[in-house]
């Protein structure tokens, strides 16, 4: 089946030759911080900046990067005398809802997170264009896809992410897997193997996000054109339950589920990545955003990533812009936050996080990383990147996917079957766009 890729892809392998890397989101618990204050990594600035009567608010969804990000706030208000307050809401939050919440209270962060695609569409009333600022001419060109709208571009890309199944190489030595699985065949042979060796195959987690997000994009990016097959099914034109893609996709779904941990429903984001961490299981569906957490629990963990495969030709990993750094144009601020974000990607100490600290494989081509910056999963996704497919869930309106991950997890729980869940997933995308 010939598949249609983001252009992104082959810009993204660029990263390799650029970073020159050799070798090859979202913690459950909410971060939240009122101030910039939050004890970090960052040496001291040289000289502090005389205190100025300016507080620059960032609402965002990133909790891996929260704790990073209050340090990085900090060193830019040594630097230049701005105070930046963080406020972090990710994980099982549900961001979108807050930040709606948090503008109808009067409360105008000037920079937000979005996606970009359908997600922008609510806040372009707000969306500031940053086509004219200096660090644009730096992005990976396809990058800038997700919010741009009519030719100008109203997000800063946060960085380029990609998941699979990321795997503990040495409990697949154990259990004498010699060969990276790439077909749903050969994925089920390597999970007998790991469970004849005593050795559980999957760690899952009952996250929505993770399940109606992840999961479920990737029976929309195995679409031969997944952008159109999405407008099709918002339209009514098609249905997700009758789609050939879909019923392949469920197979590798059954893989997962029926090969997990005892305790699965009940297994939030922060336990799925800590006892995968601790070799509790050889495999996990997540992405390089987690390196940052395993490493907390054992820094030496061997790991790999491995494609998600929904049949017997070889499975991809999948490749997007996270997030985006919007400027918001109703708030006190616009021009300050705007200097906040060039300074971000363009200064020694924001560019030393972005890579170091943050984990990130940056949007920008001037940014460079190795592979100890950025960790073994970051590395292989760059070494997957050219045969990567797309995220599309953005191109929901917000709600569709929070439907996705509530009938996801009753998939889970065994509340539903196979029919039943293709149902529920039409459901929830009809039950949106109707209103």
């Amino acid at each position: 089946m010939k598949k249609r890729r983001f252009a992104f892809l082959l810009a993204i392998v660029c990263i390799l030759i650029i970073a020159g890397c050799g070798g090859g989101g979202n913690n459950n618990s909410t971060a939240k911080s009122t101030d910039s204050g939050t004890s970090g990594s960052a040496a001291p600035a040289a000289s502090t900046a005389p205190k100025k009567d300016v507080t620059i608010k960032v609402f965002q969804f990133k909790v891996e990067i929260a704790e990073q990000l209050n340090a990085l706030a900090e060193e830019y208000e040594k630097e230049t005398g701005v105070k930046v307050q963080v406020e972090t809401h990710g994980g099982g939050e549900d961001y979108g809802a807050l930040l709606k919440a948090e503008i109808a209270s009067g409360s105008e962060p000037e920079i937000f997170n979005n996606g970009g695609f359908a997600a922008l569409v609510p806040y372009m009333d707000r969306a500031t264009d940053l086509s004219d600022q200096p660090w644009v001419s730096k992005l990976i060109e396809s990058s800038k896809i997700p919010t741009t709208v009519d030719g100008k571009l109203y997000g800063m890309p946060m960085n380029v992410e990609g998941y699979g199944l990321i795997y503990n190489k040495d409990l697949f030595t154990k259990a004498g897997i010699t060969e990276e699985p790439k077909t749903l065949a050969q994925l089920k042979d390597a999970v007998a193997k790991l469970k004849a060796a005593g050795i559980t195959p999957f760690e899952a987690t009952n996250e929505w996000w993770s399940m109606g997000i992840h999961l479920v994009n990737v029976a929309f990016a195995n679409q031969q054109d997944p952008a159109a097959f999405i407008e099709d099914v918002k339209a009514g034109k098609q249905t997700i339950k009758g789609n050939e893609v879909f019923k392949q996709w469920l197979d590798l779904v059954d893989v997962i589920f029926d090969n997990a941990q005892d305790n699965k429903v009940t297994t939030d984001y922060a336990t799925q990545v800590a006892d995968f961490a601790a070799g509790k299981a050889a495999m996990m569906m997540q992405g390089n955003w987690t390196q940052g957490d395993i490493d907390k629990i054992d820094p030496n963990l061997n790991l790999g990533l491995l494609p998600m495969p929904i049949n017997d030709q070889e499975g991809h990993i999948y490749v997007g812009v996270p997030n985006n750094w919007v400027v918001n144009s109703k708030s006190a601020h616009p021009e300050e936050a705007k200097a906040f974000l060039n300074w971000m990607v363009s200064s020694d100490a924001g560019k030393k996080y972005l890579a170091k600290e943050f984990k990130f494989i940056p949007a920008e081509s001037d940014i460079t990383t190795t592979a100890e910056d950025i960790g073994q999963v970051a590395v292989a996704v760059q070494s997957q990147s050219s045969t990567a497919l797309s995220w599309n869930w953005d191109r929901f309106p917000d709600g569709v996917t929070q439907g996705f991950g509530a009938a996801m997890q009753e998939y889970l729980g065994g509340q539903i079957n196979r029919d039943q869940l293709l149902d529920k997933l039409d459901k929830a995308v009809q039950d949106i766009v109707k209103q």
